[in-house]
């Protein structure tokens, strides 16, 4: 009987941790090339949907940058503290049904977000399906 309640116990306790893990913080993004990291980016909550803005641009030579190719209302505005990742919602698991910007073209691409563990953040960009798209990794932004 002992087994039982202690297994019960445990179970509860790795619950109650798996549920605790949220998208919503301070994440690194990285270059996929170099695996060096670019910016952070902070994951918010609003009205139940997920957003994220670049908080800081880690290259100095990048800091200043517009977004020249976007369009509408950021258009030539400052990629840093820009909202490049819009609506997103939760999904099961993941949040979907949202969108990304890729400042480098200016364009808005469908996307979803999930945590692979505590301290990584999947985000798959796509056009039309999630099988036509790019895949980055963030890494949470640990003190």
């Amino acid at each position: 009987m002992n087994k039982y309640i202690l297994t019960l116990v445990l179970f509860l306790i790795s619950m109650n941790f798996l549920l605790s893990q949220t998208v919503e913080g301070k994440w690194y993004t990285m270059n996929s090339d170099t695996n060096e990291k670019e910016s952070i980016i902070e994951v918010y909550k609003e009205n139940n949907k997920i957003y994220a803005k670049i908080l800081t641009i880690l290259n100095e030579e990048d800091k200043h940058k517009l977004c020249d190719l976007c369009t509408g209302k950021d258009k030539d505005k400052p990629i840093e503290g820009m909202v490049i990742l819009k609506g997103l919602q939760k999904d099961g698991e993941e949040w979907s049904d949202g969108k990304i910007l890729d400042p480098q073209n200016g364009k808005y691409y469908k996307c979803y977000i999930s945590l692979i563990n505590k301290n990584k953040l999947k985000i798959r960009g796509y056009i039309g399906f999630s099988l036509i798209g790019r895949t980055e990794y963030w890494q949470r932004l640990t003190n």
